[in-house]
């Protein structure tokens, strides 16, 4: 195959998958820099949904594209249908950030632990893994003093007494703000849950 030296827009729908790979095992930039432009809002969607940032998209989506090119100029992956090579560089992505997320390092950060699902008994819990990625995304969405008064409770473990003193509240307002920040981090996530 000549190599390619101008790309439309989509070139998915220009050329077949297997014109693509041995464009990829050719280092055509083009081609190289096309998929990595095509790939990247779809996998930077996933990441800011999932309580990731912009510099954590494009740190995961570069370890991926990386991991993608190499697979593919090795042989390890060959494409089956038109679409597989996009998904095949979402799904490398998808898990990078999902180790990412299991890592020692985030679990400090961010520490959902089993008991923790204890508050959310009207939830149904199929995919242990999933529901934490859904509870991480609705903590991020809930407002910064909601997010302050249930880090300090549940992870930092304090009292309601030390948050309401901690943000200038009476005990009763922390207990109250307490159970209405929980309805609303528990209604982010049921809306999730509809939309997908």
């Amino acid at each position: 195959m000549a190599i390619v030296t101008s790309m439309p827009k989509d070139i998915f729908n220009s050329y077949s998958q297997e014109e693509l790979t041995k464009a990829i095992i050719n280092n055509d930039n083009v081609v190289l820099q096309s998929i990595y432009k095509l790939g990247f809002p779809k996998v930077q969607h996933f990441i800011l949904r999932n309580s990731g940032s912009e510099d954590q998209a494009k740190d995961i989506f570069q370890d991926a594209f990386i991991s993608f090119w190499t697979n593919i100029r090795s042989g390890k992956f060959a494409p089956e249908n038109e679409s597989a090579l996009v998904g095949y560089l979402f799904q490398i992505a998808k898990n990078k950030w999902l180790d990412h997320l299991r890592s020692s390092k985030t679990k400090k950060t961010v520490p959902l632990e089993e008991r923790d699902i204890t508050d959310f008994p009207n939830l149904e819990v199929h995919d242990k893994e999933a529901y934490y990625l859904k509870i991480e995304y609705a903590f991020q969405k809930i407002g910064k003093d909601c997010h302050e008064l249930l880090t300090r409770f549940y992870f930092k473990k304090e009292s309601l007494t030390q948050v309401s003193r901690a943000m200038g509240w009476t005990a009763q307002t922390a207990k109250n703000n307490k159970y209405r920040c929980m309805q609303k981090l528990k209604n982010i996530i049921q809306e999730g849950e509809k939309e997908s």
